[in-house]
């Protein structure tokens, strides 16, 4: 099963949900890859790799230098993709990285029409993994549109924002054009609903509107709280930094959602 967490708004909690889905997901038992797409590289920051490091040891363990070594006749196309995939500190966890080289070969990659590459990519590492969670841009650019056509499922935050509500809409007219042009399997899995304040009326009367929306909505929504930037600066996803905390037991809840919802999407 892949999924891949995307909204075109920035600072809607992206990488915070991809890490700790997949947390769960290699905690509950599952091999699971994380496939960091973000130049940013927060998602890969996060799991204890700093993409932008000088200190980093192994520079080309990434999902750009697969990515380039796979659509170039320059490089090799028989170099195996599990030769790129990282280990976390975590077990049944692992990490194709971001790297600053994704600005750089994205126009090559658009010039050969290698929107397809990454599918292939995880369709070779299909065997080794139960679960692929695809972190993306905060756009609808090549490295999103790729992201799309290899996932089976996309899940959208939603941090119950005026500005997150006007971007829905572009955010589905894109997305449905891809699917309809080149997956036709993929399918919504859901809204999830992120920085959740029940005490504040403007969350709760967005929250509805969403729910009576086109889109389904997790019926599991994760609050806001200081707890999330603590992992962050910790690089330990909740499950393993805070397991007791209310926002972790959000996030194991919301999994679970997801799960069982795996036979009979929305």
């Amino acid at each position: 099963m892949r999924r891949v967490i995307f909204n075109q708004k920035g600072g809607v909690g992206k990488s915070s949900i991809t890490c700790n889905l997949a947390a769960i997901s290699a905690e509950r038992g599952l091999r699971t890859l994380v496939v960091d797409l973000d130049v940013q590289g927060n998602t890969s920051l996060y799991l204890g790799v700093d993409v932008h490091s000088s200190d980093d040891d192994l520079p080309e363990a990434s999902i750009a230098h697969l990515l380039r070594r796979s659509a170039s006749s320059w490089f090799s196309t028989q170099a195996p993709a599990m030769g790129f995939v990282r280990e976390t500190p975590y077990e049944r966890l692992d990490l194709l990285a971001s790297s600053p080289l994704l600005d750089q070969i994205v126009t090559e990659l658009e010039l050969r029409y290698k929107i397809y590459k990454l599918r292939e990519v995880l369709d070779e590492l299909s065997d080794d993994y139960d679960r692929v969670f695809i972190d993306t841009p905060p756009c609808f650019n090549f490295y999103t549109k790729t992201a799309l056509i290899a996932a089976d499922r996309v899940l959208i935050p939603y941090d119950c924002d005026s500005f997150s509500q006007q971007a829905l809409g572009q955010l589905l007219e894109n997305t449905i054009d891809l699917k309809q042009d080149h997956n036709p399997k993929l399918e919504f899995e859901g809204v999830i609903v992120n920085q959740y304040n029940e005490q504040a009326r403007l969350p709760r009367e967005l929250v509805e509107q969403l729910r009576h929306g086109p889109l389904p909505v997790a019926t599991t929504y994760l609050s806001a709280s200081v707890k999330m930037k603590e992992s962050h600066h910790r690089a330990k996803p909740l499950i393993y930094y805070a397991k007791r905390h209310k926002l972790t037991s959000q996030f194991v809840a919301l999994f679970e959602e997801l799960e069982k919802g795996m036979a009979t999407p929305a």
